[in-house]
């Protein structure tokens, strides 16, 4: 018997091993929706807004390296999955989009939602087709899977309303074989960039999350160069561990000054599988060595005296053969002291962010006189927050983060140890990412503990896809850093000398409004009661939403602050105090 074109997709997503479809029900999909209620191995997580779907198939994407699936019908339905498509592009990771269409025959006659889908995802897709015949399937999704998967990019399958239900006239199994190669620079490079490293007397490694499945291959180069190692934020994950002797946390806007001196007080930087991207962070007068698989990837950040375009673990262990420097302990082994340097900037830094995420900090004498500047109204610090959730996480827990204050703080107070995992709009930047992103994550293992750090703008943007957790059943723990305002936006403009303007948020109850959704609510507003209702939201069995009512004026100084930022900051202050004592009209 003939198989349609909705069951030759659905039966090609099944053998190339998905296991859930996100989006939102609708005309055009219906043979295809249909197609997944009547298949065994394969779910459909109908959600409440196609961004969601899109974003949580890029979850499932970045943490299993395969295909993540979802679907938007007609018109409206396909526009709405542009922005998680657009994280998953920017993330480089294979996502498949069905988007539905109006009629074939309607096509070009401006038809009620008719959206010209090749031309929508123009920018955002690495392939995009109209299916016009069943015949052009399974080559067609052959075609598009071939180009996510083999181009880490998003592909967009549009399929007309009347075309899912017809038969294939020539139908035949879908063959989806596709190998990764492991590409290596060429040896002369090779050997230039060992002559350099050999001549250098302060080295530092740039790691990104390029660099995570070579980890034995880059703490051995790191050891062999006595070099510290300033991680991305994405390369948290699978060095940032008590086992890494070399590392001395992130660097820019969220990282901290023991990381940026290490950057600053090189001769030599080596970057490993990152497009950190950005420049004022890059000191200037280095020599600078980068390895990267993408040949466009090289020197577009900072100049670069030596580009290796190839797989991190494969070049690097080309280095280490290349390398005259002998090994650590050896007569003539390299100076550590630049790696010294830097580890013990770094551990003071790090005792000092501990005493800040202490609950009682500001009972101390420090603490009574900095809150008496910036937290007047005795609020939770988000610190102590952030640092709560990492004392009790597991260890192979799933952390997701809204972009913005949400990042700051778990980046500096959660620890990627164990077999922790991370995901958030790194690359795309979008806000509102936290929950849906953890949402696809949830669905690939419901036993895995899956923790997002929720924004409460982000939050509020997609806050009906709560129903989506608690329809499935999801036991997502949201922990939501309430500090009612756009916090990121807030820095942005004190730090420029604008006073606070348009960022002040009028939330509800986070916890009461997960409660009347049937979710566990948890609102928390005294400090002494933190750790209490941390444990006790991940202990409930699932999904809970714990509401953090946190500092607003909290502020997460750069790691290489500036004069004109602080001088920045302190005619905001003043004008917010101004215009807090009288000034009514807003000017």
């Amino acid at each position: 018997m003939a198989r349609t074109v909705a069951r030759v997709i659905v039966d090609a997503l099944t053998e190339l091993g998905v296991r859930q479809v996100f989006g939102v029900v609708g005309d055009a999909l219906n043979p295809l929706t249909d197609a997944i209620r009547t298949t065994e191995d394969l779910e459909w997580i109908g959600c409440r807004h196609e961004e969601v779907a899109a974003f949580a198939a890029s979850a499932q994407s970045q943490l299993t390296g395969g295909l993540g699936v979802c679907m938007g019908t007609v018109g409206p339905g396909s526009i709405h999955l542009l922005n998680g498509l657009y994280d998953a592009a920017k993330s480089r990771t294979p996502v498949l989009a069905i988007a539905g269409q109006v009629p074939l025959a309607e096509l070009g006659s401006d038809y009620f939602q008719e959206v010209d889908n090749d031309a929508l995802f123009s920018d955002v897709a690495v392939f995009r087709a109209t299916i016009t015949s069943p015949d052009q399937l399974p080559l067609m999704l052959e075609t598009a899977v071939r180009n996510a998967l083999g181009r880490k990019g998003v592909a967009v399958l549009t399929v007309p309303g009347d075309i899912g239900d017809r038969e294939l006239t020539a139908d035949r199994p879908a063959r989806f074989s596709l190998s990764s190669p492991v590409t290596r620079p060429e040896e002369s490079a090779v050997v230039a960039a060992a002559e350099l490293l050999d001549r250098a007397e302060r080295i530092t490694l740039l790691v990104g999350q390029g660099a995570r499945a070579a980890r034995a291959d880059v703490l051995a180069l790191a050891d062999r160069l006595a070099a510290p190692m300033v991680l991305t934020l994405k390369a948290k994950e699978g060095f940032e561990d008590h086992g890494n002797a070399f590392q001395v946390g992130q660097t820019g806007l969220i990282g901290n000054p023991a990381a940026a001196s290490a950057m600053r007080d090189a001769d030599t930087l080596l970057l490993l599988g990152t497009d950190f991207p950005y420049r004022d962070w890059y000191p200037e007068g280095r020599t600078v060595i980068q390895v990267d698989t993408e040949p466009a990837h090289i020197g577009r950040r900072v100049p670069v005296e030596v580009g290796l375009v190839g797989d991190v673990g494969a070049t690097v262990r080309d280095l280490l053969r290349q390398l005259s420097a002998k090994a650590p302990g050896d007569e003539g082994a390299r100076d550590r002291k630049h790696l010294d340097k830097a580890r013990e900037h770094f551990e003071g830094w790090h005792e000092g962010q501990a005493r800040l995420a202490d609950p009682g900090h500001d009972t101390g004498p420090l603490g009574r006189v900095r809150a008496a500047f910036d937290n007047r109204e005795h609020g939770i610090r988000p610190e102590a927050l952030a640092a709560a959730v990492n004392r009790v996480a597991a260890d192979d827990a799933v952390f997701t983060s809204d972009t913005g204050m949400a990042t700051v703080w778990l980046s500096r107070f959660v620890e990627m140890h164990g077999s922790r995992r991370l995901l958030g709009s790194y690359n795309l930047g979008s806000m509102a990412n936290a929950m849906p992103h953890a949402l696809g994550a949830q669905c690939l293992d419901r036993r895995q503990q899956v923790v997002a750090f929720c924004g409460d703008g982000g939050l509020s943007m997609l806050l009906g896809d709560l129903m989506t957790l608690k329809t499935q059943q999801l036991p997502v723990k949201l922990v939501v850093f309430d500090n009612r305002r756009l916090g990121m936006v807030k820095l942005e403009q004190e730090q420029v000398g604008l006073p606070e303007f348009g960022t002040v948020l009028d939330n509800p109850d986070f916890a009461a409004v997960a409660t009347a959704m049937g979710i566990t609510g948890i609102r928390v507003t005294d400090p002494d009661e933190l750790d209490t209702a941390v444990r006790r939201a991940f202990d409930t069995p699932g999904p809970v939403l714990l509401d953090v009512l946190t500092n607003p004026d909290e502020i997460a100084i750069p790691a290489k602050p500036t004069v004109e930022q602080g001088w920045g900051f302190a005619v905001a202050k003043v004008k917010e105090i101004v215009r807090s004592h009288g000034d009514t009209d807003g000017k």
